[in-house]
């Protein structure tokens, strides 16, 4: 009988280290997949170099006088699976017949979409209460500036922005 519990004890412990292992590997291997993503950021010199693209937002003519107008735009995510959330946008204004101002549409505190408000000549951001002028500066709330610029041209009658992989971490206003 004294051996027969022996042999369950050897059996239990042989059982238990194994299935210590294999929960101790999976744990791993879910580790590591979920880590990737961050290790790939970190080491990743594409992310070190901001990729610069000018993309088409429109013809001179679509944007009066005044007007702010949200456009949409390819982003210039280095990533290839970006290309299923490659859409990036920013809110253009003409303010004379040649000059053009664009602003992104993320709030620089904590990166959500801010709307305009044409009869306040605001944009707000709605999670936290951020409130910027029409110059993209910072009027109220938490942000710590004011609305990112982008760099506009016009190219043969079309309006093009210079977009650059997210996250804009730039301090310019």
């Amino acid at each position: 009988m004294c051996d027969c519990e022996e042999g369950q004890d050897k059996d239990t412990i042989k059982r238990r280290n194994f299935l210590t292992k294999l929960t101790s590997g999976i744990g791993m291997v879910i580790g590591a997949i979920l880590a990737f993503p961050l290790i790939t950021a970190m080491l990743d010199p594409v992310t070190r170099k901001k990729k610069q693209v000018w993309r088409r937002v429109g013809s001179m003519n679509d944007f009066k006088l005044g007007e702010t107008k949200m456009v949409t735009f390819k982003s210039a995510s280095p990533y290839t699976w970006s290309k299923k959330i490659a859409n990036s946008a920013a809110y253009v204004r003409r303010e004379s017949s040649n000059d053009f101002v664009a602003f992104s549409v993320n709030c620089a505190h904590l990166g959500c979409p801010v709307r305009w408000v044409e009869k306040s000549e605001l944009f707000l951001c709605p999670c936290h209460g951020g409130v910027y002028y029409k110059d993209g500066s910072r009027a109220a709330g938490p942000p710590p500036r004011g609305l990112y610029r982008y760099p506009l041209r016009v190219k043969d009658e079309v309006l093009e922005i210079e977009t650059q992989a997210i996250p804009i971490t730039t301090m310019d206003a």
